[in-house]
């Protein structure tokens, strides 16, 4: 405990040591008003009396200065220390939705603060060194203060500070050992080339320095409130900068955070949360209860219902209601709403969801907690289910109900993975969405691009789940399906048994008797290696109808994507071809863009080959600030159309064995995909329809038409309707582009 005379009471933000020469204490703070055009004035001396009058106490008045025009009755029952500035006062109120107070200050502490045109500070039993914008309304805050040391949620070190103090992120393993430095412009693609090649030791260290780069180091910065905000009944608010437009209500304790906020994408906090040591972005919502402490939220992100989020990566368009996520990075578009579900030590690459009892973590396998889980885009854990760790999963896979006692990896795409307990045995369905449950992944691409409604996009996210890396899968997973049919069929005696020394033989048996003879692969019990760490082996269900399925998907998904890119240009197919070869033959960097593998950053698909140049610049201080490298992000997404319609075009290719597609091979891929068009939007109502038809769902009801009063007409629900649309539009869209030239 110190003590020191009231008079001194206010001053001394920054001491001299931290001052450079010719400064103040208020150097900075009058840095981040001179937006304001503001013309200071002291106080009259009958100001000053009418101010005693109502109830005000200074020690010093001439620090208390004043901006015309003002209505000096509108200051009242209030104590000021140090320089405070107040803008213009009128009587008028300042209202939000139903809540309103008349603008001025009264039963207020303040300690230099510089107080904005027409706000209303009420009842702020203790509000220091905060510079508080236009229209705004501080009600009934227990403790409002900037230390002259605040960082605001970045992983940065302030003059004098040591080390020890500095907050890092711990993503994606317990162990610290993928630990990221949090910024504010921070999103998953950063964290996650932070966080994954941690072999390339010189750009770790170049990412400290841009992320100091990123924020002024030198002391005496001041907290601010956006313009337009509102902050009440609020009760500990310390080193918190926010946007423009935020609300916030009954937080208990808001400490060391950066909450983005704007007009257009205003963000909330909402009743009883506890928020330590982060970033919000955007239009974000945290509600009733939410813990929050060394943590990212990307824009338009939601935490409610007590959820717990610690050092972890949020990705944009995601929601965690009442659960537990811990050390994780989770990219776009995740949705975790139970309140017994649980997420740790995790790479989770979006467009994902957690259902109610999933427990993925602290099952580690190893003497210490280092264990992970990666999971690629689409990852769909089923209702109770267990997984080990270290365990790796393809994309858009699906885990149906179990305790898995062994580590996974499931190198197979939009596969559903079972565990039999009797038998110990995995069980892989190859192609399972497309084969049955196609209403649910379309609509996933539909729901996401329509569930965007970020204002500010930094973070590029690819919806559509059949993109580069799903189609590189695809033909990986195929690959392996004609390698494990080989072996089972040299296993029946259906090939010659000296093919088994020979894998490439294998495959190439394989592969034909799924394309020539799916019938005889239908009798042979396949199985797979390596899915688990296990001596027993995994099955593979449906062999040939996965593998025609993958087939099916690699022409629709790389027909459909030619056919969106030769619309937007106005090219036809021929030419587009020949532009591609001169296009990939110019230079490397269109070659490395092409040749995969193709990694997710955050939700951008990019060729690794393409990161490698990128950390290589890094390290040589070509690229030399956290916003050259956004707009290196900027740039590939600017040309990935043609990335994406070129891998398109070499999948069909690879498809058909050729190197170049003729009238032929194109005539042939056209009548496919309008067949294919068709069988989708029937597959779509089928999927759905079988909803409606279940007795057991059926059984509530006292007949059918008090079901469909309640659930409606599988004919009737709206993205049915969608998906017959759209296959009607891209059917339209692949006649005109049916002839050769």
């Amino acid at each position: 405990m110190k003590r020191k005379p009231i008079v001194e009471y206010g001053y001394g933000f920054v001491t001299d040591e931290y001052l450079q020469r010719g400064q103040d204490e208020y150097a900075f703070r009058n840095k981040q008003t001179v937006a304001w055009n503001a013309t200071w004035r002291p106080l009259s001396e009958a100001e000053r009396k009418q101010l005693e009058s109502q109830g005000n106490t200074c020690p010093n008045w001439n620090d208390v200065l004043v901006e015309d025009p003002i209505d000096i009755s509108l200051i009242r029952s209030s104590a000021f220390y140090g320089l405070v500035r107040i803008g213009s006062l009128e009587p008028y109120t300042v209202s939000y939705h139903d809540f309103s107070l008349p603008e001025g200050i009264r039963d207020s502490h303040i300690i230099s603060c510089d107080i904005g045109r027409h706000s209303c500070i009420h009842r702020c039993s203790y509000l220091s060194h905060y510079i508080v914008g236009e229209q705004c309304i501080l009600s009934e805050i227990d403790e409002m203060d900037t230390t002259n040391h605040a960082k605001f949620g970045n992983g940065v070190l302030k003059q004098g500070e040591d080390e020890s103090v500095r907050i890092w992120l711990n993503i994606m393993n317990e162990a610290e050992s993928r630990s990221v430095l949090p910024f504010e412009s921070m999103i998953c693609a950063d964290a996650w080339l932070w966080g994954t090649y941690r072999e390339h030791g010189k750009m770790l260290d170049r990412l400290v320095k841009l992320t100091e780069q990123e924020i002024d180091l030198h002391r005496g910065w001041y907290g601010e409130v956006g313009s337009g905000s509102v902050i009440k009944s609020c009760r500990v608010i310390k080193d918190v900068h926010f946007g423009a437009c935020v609300y916030v209500k009954g937080a208990n304790k808001l400490k060391n955070l950066t909450i983005r906020s704007h007009e257009d994408c205003s963000t909330q906090i909402g009743e009883g949360v506890e928020l330590v040591n982060g970033i919000i972005g955007y239009g974000c919502h945290v509600f009733y209860g939410v813990k929050a402490v060394r943590f990212i939220m990307g824009n338009n992100s939601n935490l409610k219902y007590g959820a717990r989020l610690l050092n972890s990566v949020l990705g944009d368009n995601s929601t965690i209601s009442c659960c537990e996520v811990l050390n994780t990075l989770v990219f776009p578009f995740h949705e975790q709403h139970h309140n017994n579900s649980f997420l740790i030590a995790s790479l989770v690459q979006g467009q994902s969801n957690m259902a109610a009892g999933a427990n993925i973590g602290s099952n580690h396998n190893t003497r210490g907690n280092d264990g992970e889980m990666q999971a690629r885009r689409g990852f769909w854990p089923a209702l109770s289910s267990s997984i080990k760790f270290n365990s790796k999963f393809a994309s858009f896979t699906l885990i149906t109900k179990g305790d898995y006692p062994n580590e996974l990896n499931i190198p197979v795409p939009f596969s559903m993975v079972g565990y039999h307990e009797n038998t110990g045995q995995i069980t892989i369905m190859p192609a399972y969405w497309w084969m049955y449950n196609r209403y649910a992944l379309e609509r996933n691409g539909w729901k996401f691009k329509n569930r965007d409604k970020r204002t500010f996009v930094t973070q590029h996210i690819e919806a559509d789940y059949m993109a580069p890396d799903t189609m590189e899968e695809i033909l990986s997973a195929m690959d392996l399906l004609s390698l494990w049919v080989g072996r089972a069929a040299v296993g029946a005696s259906l090939v010659a048994p000296g093919l088994g020394a020979n894998e490439e033989a294998l495959r190439e048996q394989g592969r034909m008797l799924l394309e020539t003879h799916p019938e005889q692969v239908g009798t042979l019990e396949v199985v797979a290696s390596g899915i688990d760490r296990s001596t027993t082996p995994s099955v593979v269900l449906k062999v040939a109808e996965g593998y025609r399925a993958y087939r099916e998907m690699l022409i629709f998904g790389s027909v459909r994507s030619l056919l969106a890119y030769l619309d937007g240009k106005g090219q036809k197919f021929p030419d587009f071809q020949e532009d591609a070869k001169v296009w990939l033959a110019t230079g490397p960097l269109h070659f490395e863009s092409v040749i995969g593998p193709f990694r997710n950053m955050g939700g951008q698909l990019v060729s690794e080959p393409q990161i490698k140049r990128l950390i290589q610049l890094i390290e040589e201080g070509q690229v030399d600030s956290w916003q050259a490298i956004h707009d290196q992000y900027a740039s590939w997404w600017e040309e990935y159309p043609r990335v994406k319609a070129t891998v398109a075009l070499q999948t069909l290719q690879k498809l058909l064995r050729t190197a170049q597609l003729d009238v032929v091979h194109w005539e042939y891929l056209i009548d496919r995909f309008l067949i294919l068009c068709d069988q989708n939007a029937l597959e779509v109502y089928r999927s759905r329809k079988k909803d409606f038809e279940d007795p057991f769902r059926k059984m509530v009801y006292r007949n059918e038409e008090e079901m469909d009063a309640v659930l409606g007409k599988p004919e009737d629900n709206s993205f049915v309707k969608q998906s017959r649309s759209d296959m009607e539009k891209l059917k339209e869209l692949a006649r005109r582009f049916s002839p050769w030239s």
